[in-house]
C-alpha cells in the first residue's frame, strides 16, 4: 500500500485487509510482556488504532482522544498498537494518565507485517483503524494516507454508535 509521511512516498509491504475480510492471526504482546494471539483479544466488538510510534505527538493524541470514548462504550474493546517496546508503552500510559486503553506491543513487527502495514523503510506499522465484530471480520477501516495526519475519530466512533443500534 502506498502512503506518505511528511508527503514523502512510502510503501507498506502488503495490502491490508478490506471490510469483510477476516483479520489475520496475528501475536501482540501486553504491557505485561505476555505474548497474545488475535483470537485472545477480539471475543467482542473491537476498536484498534494502530499508531506508529507511541512517544510522537499525533500518536499521543490518538490514543489520548480514544481513551476518553472508551466509558461510553460497553459492550467494544478499545486497543491501541504500536511497534514500541510494553515497556515504552507501560512509561508512556503512567506519564500521560492513560488507564483505559489497552497498549499493545507490535514489537517483533508480527502484527503489522501480517496486516500489510508494516513499513520496513521507517520500522513501524501504518497508521490506520479498524473496528471488528466478535468473530474477528472487518466492518471499518481507515487507512490514513498522511501519517502525520490523525484519523477519523468521528467517523470511527458514529460507526460504534451505530453499532449500539444494530442490536
Amino acid at each position: 500500500m502506498k502512503i506518505t509521511m511528511k508527503n514523502e512516498p512510502l510503501t507498506t509491504n502488503g495490502q491490508p485487509p478490506v471490510v469483510g475480510e477476516t483479520l489475520p492471526d496475528f501475536k501482540v504482546k501486553k504491557t505485561d510482556e505476555s505474548v497474545v494471539k488475535m483470537a485472545d483479544l477480539i471475543i467482542k466488538p473491537t476498536l484498534i488504532s494502530v499508531v506508529p510510534n507511541i512517544n510522537t505527538s499525533v500518536c499521543s493524541i490518538s490514543t489520548k482522544r480514544f481513551n476518553g470514548e472508551v466509558d461510553k462504550y460497553e459492550d467494544v474493546d478499545f486497543y491501541t498498537v504500536s511497534t514500541n517496546s510494553p515497556v515504552e508503552q507501560k512509561d508512556w500510559c503512567a506519564t500521560e494518565s492513560v488507564a483505559k486503553m489497552e497498549l499493545l506491543s507490535d514489537d517483533q513487527l508480527d502484527f503489522g507485517k501480517k496486516m500489510g502495514l508494516y513499513i520496513e523503510s521507517t520500522g513501524v506499522d501504518s497508521r490506520s483503524i479498524w473496528i471488528v465484530d466478535a468473530n474477528q471480520k472487518v466492518i471499518y477501516q481507515e487507512l490514513v494516507q498522511e501519517m502525520t495526519n490523525e484519523p477519523n475519530y468521528n467517523a470511527a466512533l458514529a460507526f460504534l454508535d451505530n453499532l449500539k443500534y444494530l442490536k
